[in-house]
């Protein structure tokens, strides 16, 4: 494990009732890192599955690695699992039955926990969504990105338009709650095209949308050989123009990239959003966990044989880093300004043990520019900041950032 950066942070405030402060929320994210082929445009620890997968040892490692962490969440709750990758959905049924039913031996999961886990519709057979809902999943997001045919051979997927509709029929027919997953400013996409995928997703009524910009990520195919994509003013045209057609199809957008039916938010990203705690398992996980005197993150050998070993020899984690109050500023802020109705303002001192000095006049100047709502008891970014969020967000950036040392 490498060396703890050592950076002093001031204890929690005391509890009203002279306890310690409770650490927020608990979540769980599990790192399942194989997919059948590398997307042009994925910067995630993800790694083309070559031959016969193993899944008896990789959960081996997994319920090893978490068995491991326990010591650092004892006595707390999961309130949601993620399996996220990768593409989980190349595992089994029964792979996954037994790793959930790890997971729960060994983790208080609380009553109606939210367990997601992400899908593929190239990995698509009706038996084994429907597998995956006997296990306990209860919540799928299933990776469609585009219903055109072009645009997805564009964007090196595996799968067409007509498995992405078939896996959602399914995914509808077995899950309560599940998720779409589009993107839009594709390679050649026009203003129609983008709006066309929208109608189609929106035909199936989902309880859940993600709808993101793609991006030219670096170390990536196309930060390499960048495709032709729309420009600035026509990538905007199609922002406005999804916000206009999925509100109007009753969806709330609660988050930056997200909209829902009543009910149906993430819970598992809120948690993120709001600054919450989670544990991270798998091949490149990261985790973020609060203790009395001190906030980590940790991250876990990338190469999933790496980490195999490593697990092996009682060492997942490669990499720990303690936060700085600068740090807790802006993690906090990166997060909680994507949410439309913001957080409350004590919120941030309740996840991070600092006071609301700690942003200086940071707050303040933002309010006075009408990036951020004036109202101190709410931290919300107005409708001009979330118009220019990335902006917004880079003024509280630690290399930036004007609060009290």
């Amino acid at each position: 494990m490498a060396e703890v950066r050592r950076q002093a942070i001031p204890l929690r405030p005391p509890a009203q009732a002279g306890g310690v402060v409770p650490p927020p929320p608990l979540s769980l994210y599990v790192h399942l890192p194989w997919c059948v082929r590398k997307c042009p445009y994925c910067d995630f620890n993800s790694h083309e599955q070559r031959g016969e997968l193993d899944e008896r040892r990789y959960v081996d490692t997994l319920i090893a690695d978490l068995e491991s962490a326990l010591p650092r969440i004892w006595g707390r709750s999961v309130q949601t699992v993620f399996l996220g990758g990768g593409t989980p959905s190349l595992f089994s049924p029964e792979a996954i039955d037994r790793l959930l039913a790890g997971i729960r031996a060994r983790v208080q999961l609380v009553a109606g926990a939210e367990i997601t886990m992400e899908a593929n519709p190239g990995t698509f057979e009706r038996e084994r969504f429907e597998g995956f809902a006997q296990t306990g999943v209860n919540r799928l997001s299933i990776g469609v990105q585009s219903f055109s045919d072009d645009a997805l051979r564009k964007l090196g997927r595996i799968h067409d338009g007509d498995q992405a509709r078939a896996a959602i029929e399914t995914a509808a027919s077995a899950f309560e709650t599940f998720n779409i997953d589009l993107m839009y400013a594709l390679p050649g996409q026009s203003l129609a095209e983008c709006e066309a995928d929208l109608r189609s997703a929106l035909a199936f009524r989902p309880p859940h949308l993600s709808c993101y910009h793609l991006t030219i990520e670096p170390n990536t195919l196309f930060a390499a050989r960048p495709p032709v994509v729309p420009d600035q003013d026509e990538a905007a045209d199609m922002q406005e123009m999804v916000e206009a057609v999925v509100g109007g199809a009753g969806l709330e957008n609660y988050e930056v990239s997200a909209w829902a039916r009543p009910g149906h938010r993430s819970r598992h990203n809120l948690n993120y959003w709001q600054f919450g705690d989670y544990l991270g398992i798998g091949a490149g996980a990261h985790g973020k966990l609060s203790f009395h005197d001190r906030i980590e993150r940790e991250q876990r050998w990338r190469h999933p044989a790496r980490y195999q070993q490593a697990v092996a020899g009682g060492e997942p984690v490669e990499i720990v880093r303690r936060l700085s109050r600068a740090d807790l500023c802006f993690e906090f802020m990166l997060n909680a300004l994507r949410l439309a109705d913001g957080v409350p303002a004590a919120l941030f001192s309740a996840h991070t043990g600092l006071g609301m000095d700690a942003f200086g006049k940071s707050l303040a100047q933002a309010a006075a520019d009408g990036l951020l709502d004036p109202d101190p008891t709410r931290i919300r970014a107005t409708a001009l900041g979330r118009r220019f969020l990335n902006e917004l967000q880079e003024r509280f950036l630690p290399a930036d950032f004007h609060g009290p040392s």
